[in-house]
């Protein structure tokens, strides 16, 4: 099946790391080892961050224009011409302008992967985009959550014909295997080079350094850090980078080290010598580095935002706290910290669990007969 794919939050071929592109790029790997073709049709970004509606119907007037030159450019005799319309992570600051008015000229399905609907951006700055998110969600034949919170509101949307699929967030086709017999080499190694203590316990922390919701995590986690109140030593490294680095650095005491932004490889290292994955989450949508730490069997302590408990299975494989809780989390992450057999239960819980709830082939097989069920449905319908 020849599929169009577009992500207009971030185009899976961005050259910044982040876990929307990752993710962009583990569905385009799950549909092409089904068998279909697909292709990158735009790199359009829609969003518009601050609510500055004459901005948002700029993007609009330009995706008009690109709408325009795609269909003509598929009902040409010769042309390559999608059988299906895939759209990536679709919400009211990045809404999908192209897919619905090009699916609905070339009378193919339109399908959409974590689409989310807020009812309250229906009035003030977003309205203007949110009204789009309602048109395409309505538009849809069939659709895919990664975040459960998002289902309720979506739901209250779709037409009775569309699909409604959860799916729970997934890893790569490259995931590593496990950390195995090399999480103490792995240890050794990163104590070393960051002149550590073994006998330390290490606490890992993921995210990229920008204003919003991540810098909200870091301050969270700086304060929680500073009431540690345990007999055990710990250090935490946070691997990230990005323009606010030098205040989110503020935020924390001699005990954290900055390893900056990390490459996947190198990064595996750091998740097989840690103790505790941290993250506060606030206003994660799931959260992949927290995906990724519980795939390598380390335990976490995380905010209960979002959809991280489809990730975090609370008391088994970590930790969740309470939403914005300073308190809470300085207290769960003692009692992680001080209890060592409990870390490996945990860790051991969030290998088994991960490899039977988040795998890419379990993932892929989902997606694939979602896709193919809506096809076989719109054809019927025509």
């Amino acid at each position: 099946m020849k599929i169009a794919f577009y992500a207009p939050l971030k185009s899976p071929d961005s050259p910044i790391p982040s876990g929307d592109r990752k993710m962009a790029r583990q569905f385009i790997a799950c549909l092409r080892s089904e068998g279909h073709d697909v292709r990158l049709i735009s790199r359009l970004k829609s969003r518009e961050a601050n609510g500055i509606q004459h901005k948002q119907i700029i993007i609009k007037n330009r995706s008009d224009k690109i709408i325009e030159r795609l269909v003509n450019r598929y009902l040409k005799a010769d042309s390559w011409r999608p059988d299906a319309w895939f759209t990536y992570h679709m919400f009211y600051k990045a809404p999908d302008w192209l897919g619905p008015a090009i699916s609905k000229a070339l009378k193919i399905p339109y399908l959409v992967a974590e689409a989310s609907h807020a009812p309250k951006r229906k009035e003030g700055g977003w309205s203007f985009n949110q009204k789009q998110v309602v048109l395409a969600l309505k538009h849809a034949d069939a659709i895919i959550g990664l975040n459960s919170n998002d289902e309720y509101c979506v739901k209250q949307v779709i037409s009775s014909n569309c699909s409604y699929e959860f799916i729970k967030p997934f890893m790569g086709p490259d995931a590593a295997p496990s950390c195995g017999n090399k999480r103490d080499s792995h240890r050794e190694e990163i104590c070393r080079e960051l002149s550590l203590s073994k006998n330390e316990v290490l606490l890992l922390a993921v995210g990229m350094m920008r204003e919003g919701a991540k810098f909200e995590s870091y301050k969270l986690l700086g304060r929680a850090l500073s009431r540690l109140s345990t007999s055990k030593a710990w250090r935490l490294i946070v691997a990230g980078d990005g323009k606010c680095r030098q205040e989110i650095e503020k935020c924390f005491g001699s005990e954290t080290l900055f390893v900056g932004a990390l490459k996947e490889d190198q990064l595996f290292r750091y998740y097989c010598a840690a103790d505790i994955f941290v993250w506060p989450a606030v206003q994660e949508a799931y959260g992949m580095a927290l995906l990724e730490a519980q795939w390598l069997g380390l335990p976490a302590v995380a905010g209960n935002s979002g959809g991280v408990s489809d990730i975090i299975n609370d008391k088994v494989t970590g930790l969740l706290t309470q939403p914005g809780n300073v308190a809470d989390f300085s207290s769960k992450l003692i009692t992680l910290i001080e209890n060592t057999d409990y870390r490996e239960q945990m860790g051991t819980a969030a290998t088994k669990i991960t490899r039977n709830e988040h795998s890419f082939e379990i993932a892929a097989k989902k997606v694939n007969l979602l896709v193919k069920n809506s096809l076989n449905s719109y054809r019927a319908k025509i």
